[in-house]
């Protein structure tokens, strides 16, 4: 069996960047192990990254580390060193956040360096040149990130010069266009990655807004108040009570596994979503979020709508007429 010339922990999201990153290596005979990072800011509307960059590393033959960075990530949204972009999303902080994580990792499984995806000029706020100087640096990966998709158009890292990888072979594509990247894939055989349309949430300005909001109310929010921001409509009311309104039927489901000790709302003799809010809530409070139960369900032209109240205490029935529209979009997070 032929030795390896060097061994890389390559930064992976299974996206086609990646995916090329790691070929590109391959064809070096470098040993590759990936690294992808699970993280509570992923959108849920994409597929899933940890099992697109497992199916990716599996048709490649790499093998595959899974390190979790809510906790940190979370800290670091809360007051970036380097700050937020167009929405809450502290793209260079993260991007050093990852970079340490490898750089533990390469230390950890005794490879050479570190190699990114990233492409010069693709990402406005984190793939620019200063911004990839910046995660070295900070990162503490001196020389040692490698970025093959880009190589050319930077300056030589260690293993370059070390003759780890022949420069010669590394590329030099920049700019937002896919093209280079899709010619490449062709000649590699890779027909089979995701569109590209980024994997994080924390760029959406509508979430942005609902993250600001449950900070400014509750500074010690939990991972788990995250997770319940990417599902529903959600709405602040006069006395700073939550409330949460699915918007189709998989999401009263995702609302009902993830309620925890919230309060939960369900109509009773009409069609309707599930909606949570704030726990322990005042039966004033109550009867205005099932009011707004009502309004969203099939009985909002109704005088009346019986809605089941499931809270702290003891399962109650609220008769309650449907709450005005003008109400609700006075309460909604927009």
């Amino acid at each position: 069996m032929k030795k390896p010339r060097a061994k890389a922990v390559v930064m992976v999201s299974g996206g086609l960047d990646s995916t090329l990153a790691v070929k590109v290596l391959l064809e070096q005979d470098v040993h590759v192990e990936a690294v992808n990072f699970r993280t509570v800011f992923s959108k849920r509307s994409e597929p899933d990254r940890e099992s697109a960059a497992k199916r990716m590393t599996d048709q490649l033959g790499v093998t595959l580390h899974t390190i979790d960075i809510s906790d940190e990530q979370f800290e670091i949204v809360k007051s970036p060193k380097f700050g937020h972009g167009s929405s809450v999303n502290p793209c260079i902080d993260c991007h050093i956040l990852m970079a340490r994580k490898a750089k533990e990792l390469m230390e950890t499984r005794g490879a050479d360096f570190v190699a990114t995806g990233e492409v010069l000029g693709q990402r406005p706020v984190s793939q620019h040149r200063q911004a990839l100087h910046l995660v070295e640096r900070e990162s503490g990966l001196h020389a040692l990130l490698l970025r093959p998709l880009s190589a050319k158009l930077l300056q030589p890292t260690i293993p370059e010069e070390k003759g780890l990888v022949d420069r010669d072979k590394l590329l030099a594509i920049r700019g937002r266009s896919r093209k280079p990247q899709m010619e490449l894939a062709a000649q590699f055989g890779i027909t089979d990655y995701p569109t590209p349309a980024g994997g994080c949430i924390l760029t959406d300005k509508a979430f942005g807004r609902r993250l600001r909001d449950l900070l400014g109310h509750d500074p010690d929010a939990t991972l788990h108040e995250v997770e319940l921001l990417k599902y529903g409509r959600h709405l602040r009311l006069d006395d700073g009570v939550k409330v949460i309104v699915a918007r189709d039927e998989g999401e009263c489901h995702v609302l009902e596994s993830l309620r925890g000790d919230m309060d939960m709302f369900i109509a009773e003799d009409v069609t309707g979503p599930a909606v949570l809010a704030t726990p322990g809530i005042s039966l004033k409070t109550a009867r205005a979020v099932a009011a707004i139960t009502a309004h969203y369900g099939k009985g909002r032209d109704r005088d009346m709508v019986r809605v089941l109240w499931r809270g702290r205490g003891p399962d109650r029935v609220l008769d309650v007429r449907p709450v005005a529209a003008g109400a609700v979009q006075r309460w909604l997070i927009v």
